[in-house]
């Protein structure tokens, strides 16, 4: 008996051949004494294949921008819009706000707050969870289940995470095996802070454009290896992992969506996207929805009114052209963030086994 066994990619096959002779009971009638056989009842050698699960670089790329601090429920978002709707008229707050905005300057906006805090601390003092804290906490989740889900496949995962906002790429953590440290690397993340309305620094008026999703995809492109089919004599595949509410916020001359001088408000610009899958690389996203705020009345904004509801419609399309096949989740206020990572994440480790 001969056992071949040949691996390609991700497949293992196992053959088996053999030759034999059984004895034949009616040798005097048939003239024969012994019947030869061997392997396949016509001379083929059975086979069977397996496929093994690749080794797969995940990148994190998780947006920051003061825009993901909204409360993650909708009784977070009633709480800090009553708790500042008595805010000064003249204020950033008037007519109130279900935004946490992270400010350390923030009397520079004649908020109102009972004790002279942001928004970010009215949030803590309230004890209204943020989307970003849900994602951070989502996030710490998932490394426990890449853990556990590559010790069951019998694979290797690395993760590497980052986070953007105006000023592009924040590295959390660089790509490592050790998925322990990312999970703890993970407590670092938060949301941009911002010196107040209109300034990223005191002395820098950025005009509030604090999410440009393009510079932080050209940059993650430099950063991720050419994919390989993830088997034990090839480099991992990679896929990379985006959760975002999907608008850009930044300087542009060029814009499908423009706000007022060069600023730019629009559904994210897929062309990076499109680049990164070319390459052979997964892309799974997250979209943690950009809900429609009132036309009027409490909790109303008229930037948002103005520059956001013309095309509300269009940013969860956009980022499912950004996905990979299959690779799209949404989840909205009330929705379970950590749940949708992790659908996302098996999914995705699904996708890159059957497409080597």
């Amino acid at each position: 008996m001969n056992v071949n066994v040949s691996t390609s990619g991700l497949t293992r096959t196992v053959t088996v051949s053999y030759t034999a002779s059984s004895v034949n009971s009616f040798g005097a009638v048939l003239g024969q004494t012994y019947w030869p056989i061997s392997s396949g009842s016509n001379g083929s050698s059975p086979q069977a294949s397996s496929s093994a699960a690749p080794n797969i670089n995940f990148y994190l790329l998780l947006d920051n921008s003061p825009s993901m601090d909204l409360p993650a429920t909708s009784a977070g978002m009633t709480a800090m819009i009553n708790a500042t709707k008595n805010a000064p008229s003249s204020g950033a707050n008037a007519g109130g706000c279900a935004f946490a905005c992270h400010e350390s300057n923030p009397a520079a906006d004649n908020l109102g707050n009972p004790n002279g805090e942001d928004n970010y601390a009215l949030a803590q003092n309230l004890g209204v969870v943020t989307r970003i804290e849900n994602m951070a906490s989502a996030t710490q989740a998932l490394m426990t289940t890449a853990a556990s889900t590559e010790a069951s496949n019998n694979a290797t995962y690395r993760a590497a995470i980052y986070t953007f906002n105006g000023s592009g790429l924040n590295t959390i953590q660089l790509l490592t095996s050790n998925l322990t440290n990312a999970q703890t690397a993970v407590a670092n993340i938060n949301v941009l802070e911002v010196c107040s309305n209109n300034y990223l620094t005191c002395s820098n008026n950025n005009n509030d454009t604090d999410t440009n999703f393009e510079t932080a995809m050209a940059q993650i492109n430099t950063i991720m290896p050419a994919p390989g089919t993830g088997g034990a004599s090839s480099t991992p595949q990679e896929v990379l992992f985006i959760v975002s509410d999907g608008v850009d916020d930044e300087i542009s001359s060029t814009c499908s969506q423009k706000a007022d001088g060069n600023r730019c408000q629009q559904p994210f610009n897929t062309t990076w996207c499109t680049t990164v899958k070319n390459r052979g690389i997964l892309i799974a996203v997250l979209y943690t929805e950009y809900l429609p705020l009132p036309a009027s009345g409490t909790g109303s904004n008229s930037w948002y009114n103005s520059y956001v509801a013309p095309y509300q419609s269009q940013i969860g399309p956009n980022l499912q052209n950004c996905a990979s096949s299959g690779l799209f989740f949404s989840v909205t206020t009330d929705g379970d963030i950590t749940a949708a990572m992790q659908a996302l994440f098996q999914q995705a480790v699904t996708t890159a086994r059957l497409t080597q």
